[in-house]
């Protein structure tokens, strides 16, 4: 009788009769019985039949993925005593403190009598029966360099820092070394993006793929949480991705590609800032589109880098206007650009009353959006504009934007893409050039 058919069996039988079936149980088995994984998975939770190599789960939040890939490392623990296997984070503080101490972790759902010993100095997981694991960082690639393992499993790939193809080498130094036992196997649980490493696994014939939605595990997830998350995202492209676990591809003669913004992101700032400035969009009113706002540094390296966007929704002339004096308080920019096509003086005034003191300068736009966004495309192409950290609306936004006009979502407008076009433009294309000192 299959797992799932005999737990069936048993909730079906009457209160009484399934309480003495439970009572005859000692404690250390009714324990045992509730963290007996493959009776109460699902079944797309389960490992795929077959020889496969590397297993890819792309689901949405809330699925149950990191439960997955603790649940497969028990598996393979109890089926092999000399099992040593890799467990890569995107940093070494989140293999931690997700993979390995996390509610749904290792630590978690191991029986206590069945729980390993963690050694944090050492980054290293001891089971009772001579099993290893031990953590790395995909963020250092090279620490993967050399060590040998028989399965490792890899927790959001889609996360791991791209710069400089940090991530597709970390993967390949964990293949060279993935060489003991007769079935070396890799796990990589992740929310989707449209990162090189994730579409590479996709292509790869070796590749089994489980896909996933949040609503999928609705039975072990707040009702009121997929009621918000839905009514807050609706169908939008980040609910798509983040939701509904969907890799979502590139319009076609989009002036920005996934892959084009995943090359130019970096995790910290390459250089210190020489200038800042804070893009503005303003709505056209209080119940139409957001108000873009977005901060650009200049870099003394001369690469702009995007660092932040505090974009706020439905917002009145005076909450949006704080917003953009909250946001300049904290980054203190050389200057406020702000688009006035909508509103002239008014949208001066409204900022002015916000802040008597921000530096504020208005434009005006003589071509449309993707005209005007066209130069700053062509910045990222020659590598001279950089995303500190992800800014998923952003960036979608961005990828909307279509080569010769036309802007293909998500949204009505491209509020947030708007704001950083502006910022880009003051700080790259302005032709107020920069102060140099001249050899004589």
């Amino acid at each position: 009788m299959a797992n799932n058919r005999r737990l069936e069996w048993l909730l079906a039988q009457p209160v009484t009769e399934r309480q003495a079936m439970l009572a005859k149980l000692s404690q250390a088995e009714r324990s045992e019985f509730r963290q007996h994984w493959r009776l109460w998975a699902r079944p797309d939770q389960l490992p795929p039949e077959g020889d496969w190599r590397a297993w890819l789960v792309m689901a949405g939040r809330g699925f149950g993925k990191t439960r997955m890939g603790a649940e497969w490392v028990r598996e393979v623990v109890s089926a092999d005593p000399d099992a040593r296997i890799a467990l890569v984070g995107a940093s070494l503080a989140e293999a931690r403190s997700v993979m390995v101490e996390g509610e749904s972790g290792i630590l978690a759902s191991c029986p206590a009598r069945r729980r390993p010993k963690f050694e944090p100095s050492l980054r290293r997981l001891s089971w009772p029966n001579g099993a290893q694991a031990t953590l790395y960082s995909a963020a250092e690639a090279d620490s993967l360099r050399g060590p040998q393992h028989s399965h490792a499993w890899c927790d959001e790939i889609a996360k791991w820092d791209n710069s400089s193809g940090r991530a597709e080498q970390a993967w390949n130094n964990l293949l060279l070394g993935l060489r003991l036992g007769e079935r070396p196997q890799a796990l990589a649980t992740t929310t989707p993006r449209a990162v090189p490493l994730l579409q590479r696994l996709l292509n790869e014939d070796d590749t089994v793929v489980t896909r996933g939605r949040t609503e999928d595990n609705r039975a072990n997830l707040p009702s009121r949480f997929l009621r918000d998350m839905r009514r807050t995202f609706g169908h939008s492209a980040l609910a798509r991705q983040e939701l509904d676990g969907e890799l979502l591809t590139d319009c076609e003669g989009a002036l920005w590609t996934r892959a084009l913004i995943e090359a130019v992101r970096e995790s910290e700032p390459g250089a210190d800032a020489v200038r800042t400035v804070i893009g503005v969009d303003p709505p056209i009113s209080a119940h139409g589109d957001a108000c873009g706002i977005v901060v650009v540094e200049l870099g003394a390296d001369r690469i702009a880098r995007v660092r932040a966007d505090c974009t706020i929704h439905r917002a009145s002339p005076e909450k949006w206007a704080r917003a953009v004096a909250d946001t300049a308080a904290k980054w203190r920019p050389d200057r406020v650009v702000a688009e006035a096509n909508q509103g002239g003086a008014m949208v001066e005034s409204v900022l002015r009353a916000a802040d008597i003191a921000l530096p504020i300068r208005l434009v005006h736009a003589s071509v449309g959006k993707s005209a005007r966004a066209e130069p700053v495309a062509a910045l990222y192409e020659a590598g001279r504009v950089r995303h500190v950290g992800a800014f998923p609306a952003l960036e979608d936004q961005l990828c909307g934007l279509i080569a010769g006009g036309g802007y293909q979502g998500p949204g009505r407008s491209p509020d947030r893409a708007d704001a950083a076009v502006w910022a880009l433009t003051e700080l790259m294309l302005s032709q107020r050039a920069a102060p140099r000192v001249l050899d004589l």
